[in-house]
């Protein structure tokens, strides 16, 4: 069994990867070419602007943020680039410390360069994360990235290392009657660490995000949060097919619904329909969220297809995405096959 501090650093590592980016409630980038690019998820795009910004004003803010988020999304798994991300965000809070949008790219470098540290380092710079969610908050109370990372820490960290239910609730509170949606995203959050399960999934169902890709992303990962707990061991495959099947409604062109319900169909014995949702799942954005080459492999071994199975876990393997404890299963289920 999982001790609490476990537990705790699980759901700091989900916090960590949940780096939703903007909100129609509070845009990041008041240039709207900028706040495009940013909304869209073009991050090759918006660091080629910002270069070209820079250029003629090495002064402006926003571009120096947009070089930021650039460098550090357009590929997290580049530690190069994300190190130089981080060069341009000490140069950005430096120069404009009133600047929520410098303080906010700073926040979004930290946490990339987290999920790749080990765990202990990773839990040294929580207190500069935290502090930086902060001050971007102070500074722009309306930003939905600032309030929810923040909410997401305080509800996940242990108390020892600043977390805080009660400061979490405050977050929400503060917000309930002017950004409701914001308040209840937090209130999902809450919801989870306590393992309400039932009030959760009520919360996610009365969410509205509509075209906001940042809300579409919380929506999209506490849903899936919400459909393991049901998958795990069996516990209620339906109710996990439901919330899946919400996701591959509500965000089609996403990978996420489509990945579950292949678990689902893979956990009943339903091979093939489960290989054609992973096949589907792959040609989407946000596949490489997943680990879906280790979990077709999976079921292509239970079909008895072990020359194909192999392959994909070999693909795996050499993936530099592929998270470590996956790529561990991956290493044990190949030494099995010979």
């Amino acid at each position: 069994m999982k001790t609490l501090f476990t537990r705790r650093h699980a759901g700091m590592a989900a916090a960590l990867a949940a780096l939703a980016l903007s909100s129609a409630q509070a845009a990041v980038f008041k240039d709207a070419q900028l706040e495009a690019l940013h909304e869209a998820g073009k991050f090759t795009e918006l660091e080629q602007q910002a270069q070209a910004r820079l250029k003629s004003n090495p002064a402006d803010a926003e571009a120096r943020a947009a070089l930021v988020l650039g460098l550090s999304l357009a590929d997290p798994a580049d530690a190069q680039r994300l190190t130089a991300g981080t060069q341009q965000a000490k140069l950005c809070t430096e120069q404009h410390p009133n600047m929520a949008v410098c303080h906010l790219a700073a926040a979004q470098n930290l946490g990339q360069q987290m999920l790749n540290m080990g765990m202990a380092k990773a839990m040294r710079s929580v207190g500069t994360l935290k502090d930086l969610w902060i001050r971007t908050l102070e500074l722009e109370p309306t930003s939905f990235t600032a309030r929810v990372q923040l909410a997401k820490l305080y509800v996940t960290l242990p108390g020892i290392m600043g977390g805080s239910s009660s400061k979490a609730k405050e977050l929400e509170a503060a917000v309930r009657g002017s950004q409701a949606e914001t308040a209840r995203i937090i209130r999902v959050h809450l919801l989870a660490e306590a393992k309400q399960w039932g009030e959760m999934e009520a919360e996610l169902r009365t969410l509205k995000p509509g075209h906001d890709s940042a809300m579409q992303e919380e929506v999209r990962e506490a849903t899936m949060q919400l459909a393991l707990e049901y998958l795990k061991n069996g516990k209620d495959l339906a109710k996990a097919r439901s919330l899946y099947e919400s996701l591959q409604r509500d965000q089609p062109n996403r990978a996420a619904g489509f990945y579950g319900a292949a678990r689902v169909h893979a956990a009943q014995g339903q091979a093939d329909e489960a290989i054609r949702l992973f096949e589907r799942a792959k040609t989407l954005a946000g596949a490489d969220d997943y680990p879906i080459d280790q979990r077709l492999g999976d079921t292509l071994l239970a079909k008895g297809d072990k020359a194909q199975a192999k392959l994909l876990y070999e693909r795996f393997v050499a993936n530099k995405r592929s998270k470590p404890a996956n790529v561990e299963a991956v290493r044990k289920s190949l030494a099995k096959l010979g």
